[in-house]
């Protein structure tokens, strides 16, 4: 009798467990930066919010966001600890997860007024030389090819102005890339060195007419290493959850135009792995 008397509890919570498993089996649950914009925000603005919203809608799930603060601990604190299953911008190959194939290639960007019609091929175009303020992001290729044409240190100062010279210990420091175009379409800045899909929403926004030059892929440091600056971008899981990862990928390989249009709408500059650019 005692056995029987506990058959009910045990049905109620093992349908309990059935309808938890099902809901969570019709959400996707993506990490995203609450504040990295043209990425993403809490407003849902971003392109990979987009993006994200897209996938949902194709695999018939619900989104939800999971949203961290600091991109240097992002996959340990949301994907690892299990709090999301996707994330929707990764370097194709990252190690530290399960990544799709590459959904878009881009590359870096010089950025200048229209109206300057400066040269800017390469790194060797003279405007670098004769610039006075050029904006960029440290830490990034940008910065180690200012070091090998010997402008580096001409631009220190400035680019320090760019986050009011706070101190970078044991912080995450910030360079907004609507910011760094913004100097140069006020014409503070005479041209800027941005990732392209960090500028590209921003370049085509702009009320004065900028260009933006998609560098190309064969800038080396002094002692010869390869700079790399175009890169394969690609969705990410968790390693092992393989059902989810062939569920992306035949998402990107089925409907590789409703990516590319959003991309292409969002002003993202668009390569193919030799480097020419996507046209519309």
């Amino acid at each position: 009798m005692p056995f029987n008397l506990k058959i009910p509890g045990l049905l109620c919570c093992l349908g309990l467990a059935i309808s938890v498993a099902h809901a969570e089996d019709n959400t996707l649950k993506v990490c995203a930066a609450e504040d990295e914009m043209p990425y993403s925000n809490r407003k849902g603005e971003g392109f990979e919010n987009k993006l994200a919203q897209w996938l949902g809608s194709e695999l018939h799930k619900k989104v939800t966001f999971v949203y961290w603060t600091d991109p240097r601990y992002y996959l340990r604190d949301t994907l690892d600890k299990g709090l999301c299953d996707v994330v929707i911008g990764v370097d194709t190959d990252d190690p530290r997860v399960a990544t799709t194939a590459a959904y878009y290639r881009s590359g870096y960007v010089f950025i200048a007024r229209q109206s300057d019609q400066l040269d800017l091929s390469n790194w060797h175009s003279e405007a670098l030389t004769k610039a006075q303020r050029i904006a960029f992001v440290p830490g990034s290729p940008a910065e180690t090819m200012l070091r090998a044409i010997g402008r580096y240190n001409d631009l220190f100062n400035y680019s320090q102005e760019l986050v009011g010279f706070r101190s970078k210990r044991n912080q995450y420091i910030k360079y907004e890339a609507e910011k760094l175009v913004d100097e140069v379409s006020s014409g503070h800045a005479e041209l800027a060195v941005l990732w392209g899909p960090s500028a590209g929403r921003y370049v085509k926004a702009s009320v004065t007419p900028l260009t933006m030059t998609v560098i190309p892929d064969n800038n080396t440091r002094a002692d010869g290493a390869k700079v790399p600056h175009h890169y394969s971008t690609s969705m990410a899981v968790r390693k092992g959850d393989t059902a989810l990862l062939a569920q992306l990928d035949g998402l990107i390989k089925t409907h590789p135009q409703d990516i590319k249009q959003l991309l292409m709408a969002e002003g993202i500059p668009l390569l193919t792995e030799q480097g020419f650019a996507v046209v519309p």
